[in-house]
């Protein structure tokens, strides 16, 4: 598989993704295929909503013969935790990944996660 071909079903996963969010309700695979642009053949929407089931990205629910889908998501900012959450538990070693990546933080970085993991001021710290 080429380059390109992988990166073209990124491109497409992350399409029927923001498809999902947009709608604000499950969608069958074919109203999926319909919110497309360019018209993708319906095996490779089968595919797609498939491999992103099985990442844990989307929810199906039975509906007639076929699913309807869900995010599983609530944006790509929760999409993004949801890979490096994935990526981490793949891992032998969680504290040295952790200590590598932080490691790996721009200045920016490591303050806004400083900041992030800071207790808000005025909340009991017990």
């Amino acid at each position: 598989m080429t380059e390109a071909i992988r990166r073209q079903s990124g491109e497409l996963e992350g399409a029927v993704l923001t498809a999902l969010w947009a709608a604000g309700r499950p969608l069958t695979e074919s109203e999926v295929r319909r919110s497309l642009p360019g018209g993708p053949a319906r095996t490779t929407i089968a595919t797609i909503l498939s491999r992103l089931h099985d990442k844990g990205t989307v929810r199906r629910t039975r509906q007639g013969r076929g699913f309807a889908y869900s995010p599983a998501v609530e944006d790509s900012s929760a999409l993004t935790a949801h890979r490096m959450h994935t990526e981490l538990d793949r891992g032998e070693d969680r504290s040295g990944t952790l200590a590598r990546f932080i490691s790996r933080l721009s200045s920016d970085d490591e303050q806004l996660v400083r900041a992030l993991l800071e207790p808000p001021a005025g909340r009991d710290q017990r």
